[in-house]
């Protein structure tokens, strides 16, 4: 591979030396984790602008760092609805959520569902938020092994394997505490790298940045997409938007990486601060790798020798996928068929590695991948660390021994954060064989796994009369409903059923979903009540 050959021991060192210090911090806090309160809420004393630096840096893992330059180099801004959303979500969140985790003193997201609904409510949504972690988990781990495979030409999957017993490892060191700590200072890193990149990117071309701008926008590459109010089967403008509101909503509101944070804040005002803090910060920074995606559509039209590069590496990455080596016979014509197959969809994701790999300075190129890492390092060790708390507090504590010791606590937050490293690593390692836009599969995954659980906490709050069996009932018709629209979408779902599939974009899965459950419950809720008040026949 090209990259092998660039990198020099300069850039070594820059990345050796990112990975001490972020495992140092990590040991310098291994002491003050002998609580659980400790490995959980970090005592509830930390400011809001270090919790929301750590929001931002949770929200902008490798799924923004590489995805969404790969989405704007394919297509256009259209993801940019998504974090338009943003702010109306955070208020939202601030208003209703937070004061409802701040009173409640427990550091569980779900308890509330199980003091509204039942210990039925908790479960489920606990373990779907499990699910939901290990696909994160599996997603972003990918996206940080995709450059190592880029730069070094290594196996993704012995890379995908390394990096994660590295986070595993760091994660198991460190408690919320040095997991936020070290998310601001990935953010300071991400900034830095993309900022560097950016700058090399718009001064590299002959005419300068304005050669880039009016390249990409001779190609619609700034458009925010459709704006059709009622074509609901594609991503337009307001589909993404709406999907925006309802998934950034189920992260603000009821994530329990984002809740922990609110709980580890020092007072209420400070846990809103962290929300705003976090929320707003991400709404130009996702701007920023968009326009790095806009600039590398312009950079490679400008550049095709380059581009043919990216396509070589893409068609061998596919052959790896396909489980054929380089000394099989036919090798070589088999990936000259690939590469002239190759769209430009196929190159998206892996346009930003190449480009760190083949034109940053010294020393830069490191600093870069010490990015990539830090903005996966700091997405994966929050799921690992909101994962073990909910296993100990949902399922341990609350199920199987509530009068256990804060020893026995550790011991299971710990252990827990090993198995989730583990299994979102092969959940890792089973996505490389997928080769579509891994920001499309990530969305598609978020809103199927989160659907139903947003839903269950509006219904709760918009809802108030209804409970017991009636809550049931609508949770089953909402996860029917997810299902059908979810599956309808897929290659799985049989041909001669078409007539019946559904007419909505996979996007809006998680706006349907808890939409028509909130109506439901309403529903169910009036009947009741119009029920009770018939008068009795004397």
């Amino acid at each position: 591979m090209i990259a092998a050959v660039f990198f020099t021991g300069v850039d070594w060192f820059v990345l050796l030396g990112y990975f001490v210090a972020i495992m140092a911090l990590g040991l310098f806090f291994w002491r003050r984790n002998n609580t659980a309160d400790q490995f959980t809420a970090g005592g509830r004393t930390l400011p809001g602008w270090l919790c929301g630096l750590s929001i931002f840096a949770t929200y902008l893992s490798s799924i923004s760092y590489l995805a969404l330059p790969g989405k704007a180099f394919v297509d256009n801004w259209n993801a940019f609805a998504f974090s338009l959303a943003l702010p109306f979500a955070a208020a939202i969140a601030v208003r209703f959520f937070l004061p409802l985790y701040r009173r409640s003193g427990e550091v569980s997201a779900y308890s509330l569902l199980e003091n509204r609904f039942g210990l039925w409510a908790r479960l489920y949504a606990s373990c779907f938020y499990l699910l939901f972690q290990i696909a994160r988990i599996g997603v972003v781990m990918y996206l940080m092994a995709l450059p190592m495979a880029v730069l070094f030409g290594w196996d993704i999957r012995i890379v995908i394997i390394v990096t994660g017993i590295i986070v595993t490892i760091y994660s198991f060191v460190g408690g919320i505490v040095a997991v936020i700590w070290a998310d601001a200072i990935q953010a300071v890193v991400l900034l830095a790298g993309a900022l560097l990149a950016l700058g090399i990117l718009l001064f590299d071309m002959p005419g300068g940045p304005s050669e880039v701008i009016e390249v990409a926008n001779s190609h619609d590459k700034f458009s925010l997409g459709s704006t059709s109010l009622f074509d609901v089967s594609q991503p337009t403008l307001w589909v993404v938007l709406a999907y925006g509101l309802f998934d950034n909503l189920r992260n603000f509101g009821v994530d329990q990486s984002y809740v922990q944070r609110y709980i580890a804040a020092s007072s209420d005002r400070e846990a809103a601060k962290s929300v705003w803090f976090g929320a707003l910060l991400y709404v130009p920074v996702s701007a920023l790798f968009l326009f790095i995606g806009s600039s590398l559509f312009a950079y490679y039209e400008s550049h095709p020798e380059q581009t043919q590069e990216v396509r070589v590496i893409v068609a061998e990455q596919k052959m790896m996928q396909a489980g054929i080596a380089p000394d099989a016979p036919e090798y070589t014509a088999q990936l000259n068929e690939t590469i002239d197959g190759l769209t430009e969809k196929d190159l998206g994701d892996r346009v930003f590695p190449h480009f760190i790999a083949a034109n940053l300075p010294t020393g830069a190129r490191g600093l870069l991948i010490a990015a990539v890492f830090a903005a996966a390092m700091s997405t994966v060790s929050t799921s690992l660390n909101s994962s073990a708390t909910l296993v100990m507090s949902d399922f341990y504590k609350r199920l199987f021994r509530p009068e256990s010791s804060d020893s026995e606590h550790v011991y299971v937050l710990r252990a827990s954060t090993v198995a989730w490293g583990a299994m979102g690593t092969v959940m890792a390692l089973a996505l490389v064989r997928l080769t579509e836009s891994v920001l499309d599969i990530w969305w598609m995954l978020s809103g199927v796994l989160g659907a139903a659980i947003i839903g269950l906490f509006l219904l709760g709050i918009m809802v108030p009369k209804i409970r017991g069996a009636a809550a049931v009932l609508v949770l089953f018709d909402g996860m029917l409903l997810i299902a059908w629209m979810a599956a309808s979408k897929t290659d799985y779902w049989p041909s001669q059923w078409s007539d019946v599939a559904s007419p909505f974009h996979p996007l809006l899965v998680i706006v349907i979903g808890p939409t028509a459950m909130i109506l439901l419950g309403w529903i169910l809720s009036k009947l009741r009540s119009d029920k009770k008040s018939v008068p009795t026949p004397e």
